[in-house]
């Protein structure tokens, strides 16, 4: 037994002096790093690294060995080592794993909203429908956003002390033209275009990519469904209107077709509400669209999405003018949207075409009634046709970089008449666009984007150049900083053109933003500024305001605070919002530098949502504050020249919203409809909100701008056959 014991101890004596350490410090950036994991290949021998950045580790192994260093976030580093009898100091300096899901992402001015990118998801398509007031349009949804103003009387996107028509639209890509139904003065039109169509969307406030161009203050970019979920009849039924729609899809989701119809009349509804409007032709419209995707063996996917709408509205109102009783207006309107994209991957090429055409008619009968004879009859009709083309082609350089170009043409041909005037007015434009853009991703903690676009106008016969450029750094995990700069030109709104020749409009734009995002939370600060030039300014001549020059200019300035919070406070997803604006224009029929009338100094919203799985029912509620507008009457003399002649301003805005969804069908396995009943009150407490003032001609009378109604209710249901969309109402208010 003796010698047994000697011998196992000489023999381990022998296999411990074969033991060699492997030792040394692992780096990044010169500083140590922990949690890499460094091994011999194809061994059980490794260790890993301290706080410091160091290891060590034995191993019997002899010869030629690779050493192994690893962790997610980094490079691998193999380095080959020489075992002998020796220990052996190796040292690593790690590069930094490039990934496009760590990246940090170019937000400034943005709010996105997709699949892709969870991380900055803000507004999905079930939260536009989830919040009280929106009514499911995607734009009376971004009210609630930071640097949105809340207007009432007019449609358009109005963004950072722009006008509306300084906010363009796009779906897949394509110009979307008059995105918004035909109405007359003091009416908002609602959006054109179905929320349920999208995906996802991308608000740009200010800072917008190069990609797209025409529009001095903003663009929402809306990207369509690929194929829908699986064949499905929808209905919706309320007082207000009907809705049917059929969507087929095969089952390798290679192609799908889909048609609706929607038929709409306030008729019902003026006689069971309250209306501050005398209807004498009750809001009415009929809609109807179509839809197909195909996909090829290759990936690429042909989308198509068209429609058809008309709608009338008659509205009658005290006049303001002496020995006048009533001023009548009557409006029919027409529009068909056309809209076509392709998209193909080519190895490491992305090719995008696409293209969309609009033909719209708004005819307009004015005339006024005294002592009940009809007098100063009138017509005007607009007619527009509208196309727009566009190829973009990108290469990904590598997970976080590339390169980007393309072109782009708009063909506008309007034709307006008016009855008063012996000649139509006919204005045609067309728009040529090249542009490119470069994404830079130089780490996970930097990037940039740089871009240049130009355009030639035909209309302005003359060509503009656009630098525009963004960069992101993280601060820290959760902190990312965010700097835009960019220049914008946007030619004069159509109705303008006629008198002089006019140049491009121009802002420019610097935007700073700092931005904590963690699971659940999301919180941004934002800073800008904007310098107008060139605007234009007008006079009247005949029946219409004309620009006569570019000698307007303006600015706008302000900061903005965007919280939404889905985790601290349990089943309930908030977010609150607040703008500060200062801005002044000298433009259009301003004879001197002002606050614009449609914008307010302070805008605060709060929304809130609860989804109560035992009732079956969300909870959803929203408000609005806004400090009071300033308003203008502004007077022309014999030359036609505008001055001000009074002004004023308005109560602050006040609205809070309710709505309710309930689901009668959740938990139901073997439930063949899925309904979704809904309740919704806009301004609730009936707060007496006036967004404006009508002045008479001589200016010496007034009335104010109201809203159709203070308080307005709608009811509807809302049934599928095909798809059960319960989950998605009740996780994505979680």
């Amino acid at each position: 037994m003796q010698k047994l014991l000697l011998l196992l101890s000489f023999l381990l004596s022998l296999f411990m002096s074969a033991q060699i350490t492997i030792s040394g410090t692992v780096r990044f950036k010169n500083k140590g790093v922990k949690d890499i994991s460094v091994t011999l290949k194809n061994t059980y021998d490794g260790a890993t690294t301290d706080e410091n950045g160091k290891y060590s580790f034995e191993t019997s192994e002899k010869g030629n060995h690779i050493l192994f260093f690893s962790n997610p976030k980094f490079g691998e580093v193999e380095k080959t080592i020489t075992i002998s009898n020796v220990a052996i100091e190796a040292n690593a300096d790690l590069k930094e794993q490039i990934s496009e899901i760590d990246a940090v992402v170019i937000s400034a001015g943005s709010i996105e909203a997709s699949d892709k990118k969870r991380a900055t998801t803000l507004l999905t398509p079930i939260d536009i429908y989830t919040t009280a007031g929106a009514n499911g349009q995607v734009t009376a949804a971004l009210e609630t956003l930071p640097g949105v103003q809340k207007i009432g009387e007019t449609e358009g996107l109005f963004v950072r002390g722009g006008t509306g028509t300084e906010t363009k639209f796009f779906m897949d890509g394509n110009l979307v033209n008059n995105f918004f139904g035909n109405s007359i003065p003091g009416i908002k039109s609602m959006d054109r275009l179905n929320t349920s169509l999208f995906k996802g969307n991308v608000f740009s406030s200010g800072g917008y990519s190069a990609v797209y161009g025409q529009a001095l203050s903003s663009v929402l970019a809306l990207e369509s469904i690929d194929f829908p979920e699986r064949n499905s009849i929808d209905l919706g039924i309320s007082p207000i209107f009907v809705t049917v729609g059929f969507q087929n899809v095969d089952d390798k989701k290679t192609k799908s077709f889909g048609i609706s119809a929607s038929y709409s009349n306030l008729g019902l509804m003026t006689e069971v509400i309250k209306f501050n409007n005398t209807f004498t032709k009750a809001p009415e419209s009929f809609g109807t669209n179509f839809n197909f995707r195909i996909k090829n063996k290759n990936g690429g996917i042909l989308k198509y999405y068209g429609s058809f709408d008309t709608n009338k509205i008659g509205l009658q109102e005290e006049s303001l003018e002496p020995n006048i009783d009533f001023d009548n207006t009557n409006l029919t309107g027409q529009n068909t949207f056309h809209n076509l994209s392709f998209k193909q991957k080519f190895g490491k090429y992305l090719l995008n075409l696409g293209g969309s055409y609009t033909f719209n008619s708004n005819i307009i009968d004015l005339n006024s009634i005294e002592q009940n004879i009809e007098i100063n009859p009138n017509t005007i009709q607009v007619k527009g046709n509208y196309f727009n083309a566009k190829a973009t082609l990108e290469r990904k350089i590598n997970k976080i970089s590339a390169i980007r170009s393309g072109i782009e043409f708009n063909q506008t041909n309007e034709t307006t008449e008016v009855a008063l005037s012996p000649n139509a007015i006919d204005f045609k434009d067309g728009i040529t666009s090249v542009f490119a853009e470069t994404d830079l991703g130089f780490s996970n903690n930097f990037s940039a984007k740089v871009g240049l676009r130009s355009e030639y106008s035909t209309a302005v016969n003359q060509w503009n150049l656009a630098p525009r450029l963004a960069m992101a750094y993280r601060i820290s995990k959760n902190w990312t900083s965010s700097l835009a700069y960019g220049i914008f030109y946007q030619n004069p709104e159509n109705r303008y053109f006629g008198y002089s020749p006019l140049n491009y409009q121009k802002a420019e734009h610097y935007i700073l933003q700092l931005q904590k995002s963690e699971e659940g939370r999301n919180f941004r600060l934002e800073a800008f500024y904007k310098n107008y030039a060139d605007l234009i300014k007008t006079k009247a001549l005949g029946y219409r305001p004309v620009a006569i020059n570019n000698n307007g200019d303006g600015f706008a300035k302000g900061f903005e605070m965007f919280w939404r919070d889905k985790k601290s406070i349990k089943n309930i997803d908030y977010w609150v919002s607040y703008s500060f604006l200062d801005s002044e224009r000298n433009f259009q029929n301003y004879d001197q530098s002002l606050f614009p009338s449609f914008a307010a100094k302070h805008t605060l919203s709060f929304v809130a949502k609860k989804f109560v799985t035992a009732w079956k029912t969300g909870f959803n509620v929203s408000y609005t504050y806004t400090s009071g507008r300033p308003y203008y009457n502004f007077t022309t003399d014999n030359n036609g020249d505008y001055h001000l002649n009074q002004q004023g301003k308005l109560k602050d805005f006040n609205a809070l919203n309710f709505s309710l969804n309930y689901l009668p069908a959740l938990g139901k396995k073997d439930a063949k409809a899925f309904t979704v009943l809904v309740l919704g009150i806009n301004n609730v407490l009936g707060q007496k909100n006036i967004y404006g003032y009508q002045f008479s001609n001589d200016g010496l009378r007034s009335r104010p701008i109201l809203p159709s109604t203070d308080t307005f209710i709608f009811i509807g249901a809302f049934i599928n056959f095909g798809i059960d969309r319960t989950e998605d109402a009740i996780n994505n208010n979680l």
